[in-house]
Formats: structure tokens, C-alpha cells, sequence
């Protein structure tokens, strides 16, 4: 009674084909990728920012240059 008990109450699961291992951890490597991927990121918002102060004080210039412009017209009349 008790082999029919056991073997009934089990339940089987089904065979599952083993897995390759791999001898290295991706998660190495994919530490490794999102850091280059973070270094490009840094350098591309870097020269973004540079190109944008240099467009910044490029405005500056020509709006001080309109002023003094301004100020000489307004002086004239």
C-alpha cells in the first residue's frame, strides 16, 4: 500500500535537455560594454555642451554689437 501511495503522488517533471556552460560570465563583459557605451555618452553631451556655450557667446557678441549699435542711432536722433 505505501509503493502505491508514493509512486501515485509524485509527479513527474519533464526531462529538460542540459545546458551549455560557459567558462566566462557575461556579466563581465556586459559591465565592460555598458561602460563604453557611458564614456561615449559623456564625451558626445560634452561636445554637445561645447558647441552650444561657443553658439552662446557667439549670440553675446552680436547682441552687444546691436546694442551699441542702438545706443549710437538713439544718440544720432
Amino acid at each position: 500500500m505505501l509503493a502505491r501511495f508514493t509512486s501515485g503522488s509524485v509527479r513527474r517533471l519533464p526531462r529538460v535537455a542540459p545546458v551549455s556552460t560557459r567558462l566566462y560570465t557575461e556579466d563581465a563583459f556586459h559591465k565592460k560594454e555598458r561602460a563604453h557605451e557611458d564614456q561615449y555618452a559623456r564625451e558626445h553631451e560634452k561636445e554637445q555642451l561645447a558647441k552650444l556655450k561657443k553658439q552662446i557667446e557667439q549670440k553675446k557678441a552680436e547682441l552687444a554689437a546691436l546694442e551699441k549699435e542702438h545706443a549710437e542711432a538713439s544718440k544720432k536722433a
